[in-house]
């Protein structure tokens, strides 16, 4: 991540290609509370959206951030540049409720014909 006195200047990337930030966040900011923020920005025009912090996974230099860890912990030290801007790809979670919901539909697309 990149880091310029103890501050990290980070853009969220959503999965539809398009971004969030970038914000700065001090390096002991924890990843759970980086979330937050994140949700705090999420466009609220968009109905399947992220809820609470367990909705989203941060990505990182090819690894999912752990809520319990801070920013300076996750640093990656072939991946960053000083004094340039990290990038986060955001995976959002489907509801336990609306996957299987679009299970079920699928399920019963099925059509049995007898001749």
């Amino acid at each position: 991540m990149a880091c310029v006195q103890d501050q990290l200047e980070i853009k969220f990337r959503l999965t539809d290609g398009s971004d969030i930030g970038p914000k700065t966040f001090p390096a002991a900011t924890s990843v759970a509370t980086l979330k937050e923020s994140f949700l705090a920005q999420w466009p609220k025009e968009e109905e399947d959206g992220p809820r609470t912090v367990k909705d989203l996974k941060l990505i990182s230099a090819g690894k999912i951030l752990e809520n319990n860890r801070t920013l300076g912990e996750c640093q990656s030290p072939l991946c960053d540049i000083p004094g340039g801007l990290t990038t986060m790809h955001v995976v959002v979670q489907t509801p336990p409720g609306k996957e299987k919901a679009a299970n079920k539909t699928q399920q019963n697309k099925y059509v049995s014909v007898i001749l």
